[in-house]
């Protein structure tokens, strides 16, 4: 099945406690499409970039077999740049520069070779830019969308729109308590899913994951990792994790579900283990299989049911 990834692709500056780069490639659209491409041999980005993108970063893209039909160079001016450093306990972290640059009039254009996709994959942009997306695409088997307290807080009137053509929506615990209003996670999932999403991921960070979806609630643990480098796109690398089972399998039961939140949590367990997205771009096809089942035996409980 097809996957249509909308996001950024940018440049990031991360330090942490454990390494420091100045530049390395990173975005939502980033991180999503390369981690769904160990599920999917059809995942299609659609971004912009500047005219100081390398070569070589599109080449990556490319060995990972990711379709850049819909990835825009604008001449322009430089792509997408955040910097960041993060604290000792890597869960906080301050952003030291943020230039918009092409990104700033990013409007999403779908070629007419991908408006069929099978799964639709929004990153974490403006949310009259997901709506944007979605009005170009052709009745979708499942659309998946990412947001932040940003536009929880600043546009929460398009935020509530483009809920309502969303399938499954993916929030930290922070978002979905400001995105409810309410502090206790199990009502404030009721409330969202009545806003539009039919299944709702709920990240709690290295406390795991909860999924609601029909009339199931799944807790699925955090992967423990041994060596914590860099927590940057570890929830957009979740949501490529997940959708990239869902597409490979085709199977949008809750049963399935579940384990594709498994899937997200694993690739995500892959993301921190090294800066940015490089242990992403190195990983063996077989690891994702090999960690998936040490997930599945580190959750099971022995003996008679």
């Amino acid at each position: 099945m097809s996957i249509l990834v909308v996001g950024s692709v940018a440049y990031d500056g991360i330090e942490t406690p454990f390494g420091k780069r100045d530049r390395i490639l990173g975005g939502s659209a980033t991180y999503l499409s390369i981690t769904s491409s160990y599920f999917s041999d059809d995942v299609n980005l659609v971004g912009v970039v500047g005219n100081d993108f390398a070569e070589s970063d599109i080449e990556i893209l490319r060995k990972r077999g990711i379709n850049l039909d819909g990835l825009k160079i604008d001449n322009s001016g430089k792509t997408f740049f955040w910097a960041g450093k993060y604290h000792f306990d890597l869960n906080s972290r301050d952003t030291l520069d943020t230039q918009l640059n092409v990104f700033e009039t990013f409007q999403p254009e779908i070629p007419a070779n991908l408006r069929k996709s099978d799964y639709v994959c929004l990153g974490n942009i403006a949310p009259a830019l997901q709506s944007m997306v979605l009005d170009q695409v052709d009745n979708p088997k499942l659309v998946i969308c990412d947001t932040m307290n940003f536009w929880i807080e600043g546009a929460r009137e398009d935020l509530i729109k483009t809920l309502e053509r969303v399938d499954v929506l993916i929030i930290n615990d922070s978002e979905a308590r400001e995105l409810s209003g309410e502090p206790n996670l199990v009502k404030a999932a009721a409330i969202i899913r009545d806003m539009g999403p039919d299944t709702l991921i709920i990240k709690k960070g290295e406390h795991g994951a909860l999924l609601f979806t029909g009339n199931e609630i799944f807790s699925a643990p955090a992967f423990p990792v041994l060596d914590i480098f860099d927590p940057t796109g570890a929830g957009d690398t979740f949501m490529g994790g997940f959708v990239g089972w869902l597409a490979n399998s085709d199977d949008l039961s809750p049963e399935n579900m579940r384990r594709a939140v498994i899937y997200g949590s694993v690739m995500a367990s892959f993301c921190v283990e090294k800066i940015g997205p490089e242990r992403l771009i190195d990983l063996a096809e077989d690891a994702v299989r090999v960690r998936y089942e040490a997930f599945k035996e580190l959750s099971e409980i022995p003996g008679h049911a």
